[in-house]
C-alpha cells in the first residue's frame, strides 16, 4: 500500500488500481461534532415531548411543527456529516473497463461503475485561498468539497473530498495516469 499524503493510500495491482480517501481525522472536531449531534437531538425529543404534553392552542402546535420539520432537515444533515467525520471513506477502483466510486460509511454505500467511453472531461478543482468556497468547505459539517470531477453522461460526477491542494494534484495525476493505461490495454 503507498499513500498520497496523510488521507489518500492506493494499492496499484496488475489489473486494477484501488484507492481510498479518509476524512479528516480531527478528535476535537469530532467531540464538538458529537456533542452537536447530541444536543441537538435533545433539542428535537423536548420538543415532541412537549408537543404531545403540554397543552398546546392550535398556533403554538402549528409552530412546533413548523419547527420540527426544519430540525428534522438539520438533524439528518448534521447527522450524516458526524457519521462521516467518524466512520467515511471514499473508495475508488479503476479496473480494465471502469473507474467504481463510492462513497461509504462504515460498509453502506452504493458502488456506481463509470465506464472509460463515457467518461468526459475530466477536471481538477482547487478553491481560490481566502475565497467564500474555501471558507465554507472547511466547514466540518459540510461534506462536500470535491476536487477532481468529470462528465458522465451529461452529468457532473465528483469526488475526493476536502483534500488539500498537493494530495489533490497528485490523486488526479494517478487517476488519469491509470485510466489512459488501461484504455491503452484493451486498445
Amino acid at each position: 500500500m503507498k499513500w498520497i499524503g496523510n488521507r489518500v493510500s492506493f494499492i496499484d495491482e496488475k489489473n486494477r488500481t484501488t484507492i481510498v480517501i479518509y476524512p479528516e481525522s480531527n478528535t476535537l472536531m469530532q467531540g464538538l461534532m458529537g456533542a452537536w449531534v447530541a444536543m441537538w437531538l435533545v433539542i428535537g425529543a423536548t420538543v415532541i415531548w412537549a408537543l404531545f404534553t403540554l397543552a398546546l392552542t392550535g398556533q403554538e402546535k402549528i409552530i412546533l411543527y413548523i419547527f420540527l420539520s426544519f430540525w428534522v432537515y438539520y438533524a439528518v444533515r448534521v447527522s450524516r456529516a458526524f457519521l462521516w467525520l467518524l466512520w467515511g471513506k471514499e473508495l475508488i477502483k479503476i479496473d480494465e473497463v471502469s473507474l467504481t466510486y463510492k462513497k461509504s460509511i462504515k460498509k453502506y454505500g452504493t458502488a456506481r461503475p463509470y465506464y472509460f467511453e463515457n467518461i468526459h472531461k475530466i477536471a481538477l478543482d482547487i478553491p481560490k485561498d481566502r475565497s467564500f468556497q474555501t471558507v465554507w468547505e472547511a466547514s466540518p459539517w459540510i461534506r462536500g468539497g470535491e476536487r477532481i470531477s468529470f462528465e458522465y453522461f451529461g452529468k457532473v460526477v465528483k469526488l475526493a473530498r476536502k483534500l488539500n491542494e498537493k494530495d489533490a494534484k497528485l490523486l488526479f495525476q494517478l487517476i488519469t495516469k491509470k485510466i489512459e493505461e488501461r484504455i491503452k490495454k484493451v486498445k
